[in-house]
């Protein structure tokens, strides 16, 4: 999508639509809604009183202008009351702009800038960047698609004293769609497409288009090391498994995080067969797809901070060299698994590439994975799951999300927990009982970080939507790249 920001009045400027806020519980428009509405002859306040418009956060109505504007319509735009307004009010309205905007073939949207209280009109131009571009966001490769379609949005600032905060917010926050975008993107792609050795060139040539570090492990490396874990889990695929380590190393960094994805590229649950919903398995790399955007995303932010992003790349599959219940694996750290669920297949991954990651000498440790359906029963599509051995981590990832407009809710990690992960004939098993199963499959990952500061986000019921769940316009059916703008926030900003 083209993107320009400019000085301008929304009743003055020719595009094919224009986007104007309003706001619930006041008498009148204001801004550039009341500027529009007067060059309009009333004809929009007109509308949204014979539409009964409340001005709820999201909600539209297009108005045709018939050539009294240069725009040819004016979408109108709930923002909620004005107390209540926030960065992710901005994101969400944006989105259903666009949104709208497409649905009526409106190419070109200019979206009008009145400024925001309690928002820089940088945080605006970011807010207003992401939504559209993630609003516009369609998974179309493998379909005729002879819908609408924006491909130039204009930012309106009120004068030149604005335009410059507004552009270099519009920047940042087209890194961070383009990012989310990129991860939904592979989030989306069949797995056919896209199994480990294909999504480990997709990583190395993103690396080497960012100018990152990167080294891919085979099988034959793997075992070397010692992942017993992770290569149990593959051996039931004729597709080897990949091990992906990108690395962004700024000079004097302030300190060293690693980031682990999930890459299961396809889970059928091994020969615990999964019974229904396999056509959304392709997701199981929603982790990994995620760590892979943010560090090709972080040479254009440049933040003073050494990531390394570990994914482990694997298939879990029923082949007749399948792992078994039963069987027991030695991870690489030495501790021995018991292999009860073989779709319980995340957390074994995720046993030998967070010591792998933790050898790299990191300040702290966080995970992405799809990991349980017991976080998607506790919280609906509506939050992921934080949990960890460091509280400070934690608040950090809960303002970045919050920063983010990601929902993410903590739950608690007890001790009691990793008494149902003991086996009788091993050091751990990979499935305990169902009760508590997000913050069982979490204390299970604690216990290969080494010590050291850690954090683990369960982004099973955010990752993929497969329906309409009222997330929100910017929230499209299938990837959403959740966890993205989260981790750019926390490295950026922090």
């Amino acid at each position: 999508m083209e993107l320009t920001v400019t000085v301008g009045a929304a009743e003055a400027f020719p595009c094919d639509a224009v986007g104007v806020a309003v706001y619930a519980g006041q008498t009148g428009l204001r801004g550039s809604a009341a500027r529009v509405d007067a060059a309009l002859g009333g004809a929009l306040a007109a509308a949204l009183a014979e539409e009964k418009f409340a001005a709820t956060r999201a909600a539209t109505v297009v108005l045709h202008t018939h050539g009294r504007i240069p725009a040819r319509r004016v979408i109108a735009v709930g923002m909620g009351t004005a107390e209540a307004v926030s960065a992710e009010t901005v994101r969400q309205a944006a989105a259903a702009v666009v949104r709208r905007a497409a649905q009526v073939h409106a190419a070109h949207v200019a979206l009008a800038d009145d400024g925001t209280p309690g928002l820089s009109d940088a945080a605006v131009g970011q807010a207003l960047v992401e939504g559209a571009l993630l609003g516009a966001y369609r998974f179309g490769r493998y379909r005729r698609d002879d819908g609408g379609r924006v491909d130039r949005l204009t930012l309106l600032a009120a004068d030149s004293s604005r335009r410059d905060s507004l552009q270099a917010g519009a920047a940042r926050g087209r890194i961070f769609a383009e990012a989310t975008v990129f991860a939904r993107d592979l989030t989306n792609e069949p797995a056919s497409v896209l199994p480990p050795p294909a999504l480990a060139e997709v990583a190395a040539q993103a690396a080497a288009r960012a100018g990152l570090r990167c080294t891919i492990l085979d099988p034959a490396q793997m075992q070397q090391l010692g992942m017993n874990a992770l290569l149990a889990v593959a051996a039931g695929s004729d597709h080897p498994a990949r091990l992906i380590v990108l690395e962004y190393a700024p000079p004097d960094p302030r300190r060293t995080v690693a980031l682990v994805g999930k890459g299961v590229c396809f889970d059928s649950g091994g020969l615990n067969l999964k019974h229904q919903d396999l056509e959304w398995m392709k997701a199981d790399m929603a982790g990994g797809a995620a760590v892979i955007a943010v560090l090709q995303a972080l040479p254009a932010l440049q933040p003073a901070v050494r990531v390394v992003g570990v994914v482990p790349a694997v298939e879990n599959l029923p082949g007749g060299r399948a792992v078994k219940p039963g069987d027991i694996v030695r991870a690489s750290t030495g501790t021995t698994i018991e292999i009860t669920n073989t779709d319980a297949e995340g957390r074994l991954i995720l046993a030998d590439a967070l010591a792998y990651a933790g050898r790299q000498q990191p300040d702290e440790i966080i995970d992405l994975a799809t990991l349980t359906g017991s976080a998607m029963v506790a919280l609906g599509y509506l939050a992921a799951a934080v949990m960890g051995n460091d509280q400070a981590l934690v608040d950090r990832l809960l303002a970045a999300a919050a920063r983010a407009g990601e929902r993410l809710w903590q739950l608690p990690l007890y001790e009691e927990y990793l008494e149902d992960m003991r086996s009788p004939v091993a050091d751990l098993r990979n499935s305990g009982s169902r009760y508590g199963g997000a913050q069982k499959g979490a204390i299970f990952l604690r216990e290969f970080v080494g010590g050291r500061p850690w954090a683990h986000l369960d982004i099973a019921p955010t990752a993929f939507l497969d329906k309409d769940e009222g997330t929100g316009p910017y929230l499209p059916k299938g990837a959403t790249g959740y966890g993205v703008r989260t981790l750019l926030h926390y490295l950026a900003d922090g």
